[in-house]
């Protein structure tokens, strides 16, 4: 067992123990309980700063937005932060917006997404006066412009438009990946029928197209052929309308590293080649190139947060073959992490008490769940001393660690701590069994 730098926050150092932005994790478990999600907050605001430097140097006066993905993670302290770094944030509930709308967040600067948007969810972003709603089915133009119009608003809405392109990892597939629950197909033609009723409605102003084509994306190949398919919808408007719409939103999924020798993307690479391709495919259909906005979430959040786990019990299980697995309980799981068990996602592991002398064996992380499945990371190799009462961390679990957390079991939901500059600070209290009794009835 190694400490993996590239996979820890900026802030974060290994001398016999691991300390993140100053602080050792035993100090935090000693002062908040365990498990944690610990956020380091200088590095959290320098990746969103990141994304919108590189946008603004590479597409200048025709940078958009950065759009901070809120599904990631987000609580009313992380919108703070979004705010003051001068970024955008999207919202794909009413929860969300609430969030966002609790610390005055600019309205103007919240866009709003979402498949099956309610129609109290839309009437509260129309009256809060948000930047632009995201137009995601045939129900929405007419559920948006009724209640743009009942308010005496004109509502500045995106058309979400699936382009053929879904797009993981490394790789990226160019076909007819019209069979999902977002969006209007452009290969279908129904992309462009929501454009025509979207202009023939007073209450509405269709400002720009969106388009997202997947997650954990490290080069600018699947966003290039989005990109060129998109901009031709954009010339098709222009034709017919004689008018230009004047923004174009490609979306997020750039990729982090998880483990060990891995690399995370680098922004400045893939706006660099996406800038290329952008201006080219624009000056082939003679159109301006609108503004590029863009919404990174995971890229952002997930590196900046590492989870802490005190160890409960450990026992060791005979394998066939005559090899040993040591199996090692903390005292969370998968209601703190569900994405090892939703999409068998791979994460990385230290003992950050101390230094151990012990070779490593083939070990199991799991949780204390009544749940076979209950499984953090299925097969690392740690030391063999881990006893009751040692500290594990886990890495890059900023993105949908906490968000996703519920409390299955009737476990409470762990606390988020925020550190900086060798001080830490509640932003998420600990759920407490009080809380989880407080709805019965």
């Amino acid at each position: 067992m190694a400490f993996a730098p590239e996979i820890f926050s900026e802030n974060s150092k290994f001398d016999s123990h691991l300390s993140i932005a100053g602080v050792s994790a035993e100090a935090l478990i000693q002062e908040f309980g365990s498990p944690l999600f610990v956020v380091d907050e200088s590095d959290f605001k320098a990746r969103a700063l990141t994304f919108k430097t590189a946008l603004d140097k590479h597409f200048g006066n025709q940078a958009g937005s950065v759009y901070y993905a809120s599904k990631a993670f987000l609580n009313k302290e992380i919108a703070r932060w979004i705010e003051s770094v001068g970024i955008g944030i999207d919202v794909a509930s009413g929860g969300e917006l609430a969030v966002a709308l609790a610390v005055n967040f600019p309205p103007e600067r919240i866009q709003v997404h979402g498949n099956n948007k309610s129609e109290a969810e839309i009437e509260k972003a129309i009256v809060a006066g948000v930047g632009a709603i995201v137009i995601d089915s045939f129900h929405e133009i007419e559920r948006v412009a009724r209640i743009a119009a009942a308010h005496e608003k004109i509502q500045n809405v995106f058309i979400r438009v699936t382009p053929g392109i879904e797009a993981h990892t490394h790789e990226f597939i160019a076909t007819a990946h019209e069979d999902v629950k977002f969006g209007f197909s452009l290969a279908s033609g129904s992309a462009w029928k929501a454009i025509e009723e979207i202009e023939a409605l007073k209450s509405l102003k269709l400002v720009g197209l969106h388009s997202h084509i997947g997650s954990q994306i490290f080069d600018a190949l699947g966003f290039g052929v989005a990109a060129e398919r998109v901009i031709s919808l954009l010339a098709k408007f222009r034709d017919h309308y004689s008018d230009e719409l004047p923004e174009l939103d490609l979306g997020g999924g750039y990729g982090v590293a998880y483990l060990p020798g891995e690399e995370s993307v680098n922004i400045d690479s893939v706006l660099a080649q996406l800038s290329s391709i952008v201006i080219r495919e624009c000056a082939s259909v003679g159109i301006r190139v609108p503004r590029i906005s863009i919404e990174p979430g995971r890229a952002i959040a997930a590196p900046t947060t590492t989870t802490l786990y005190t160890v409960g019990t450990t026992k060791s299980i005979e394998l066939d073959g005559g090899d040993t697995r040591r199996y090692i309980a903390v005292d969370g799981g998968f209601t703190d992490n569900m994405r090892p068990a939703l999409y068998d996602a791979k994460y990385h592991a230290i003992l950050a008490n101390r230094l151990s002398s012990s070779h490593d064996v083939l070990s199991r992380i799991v949780g204390k769940h009544c749940e076979s499945g209950d499984i953090i990371i299925r097969d690392i190799q740690l030391p063999q001393d881990i006893v009751p009462g040692d500290i594990l961390a886990v890495p890059v679990t900023g993105a949908y660690g906490r968000q996703m957390a519920s409390n299955y079991n009737h476990l409470t939901r762990p606390a988020v701590i925020a550190v900086i500059d060798g001080k830490a600070r509640l932003i998420v209290r600990r759920e407490t069994e009080a809380d989880l009794l407080a709805l019965d009835i």
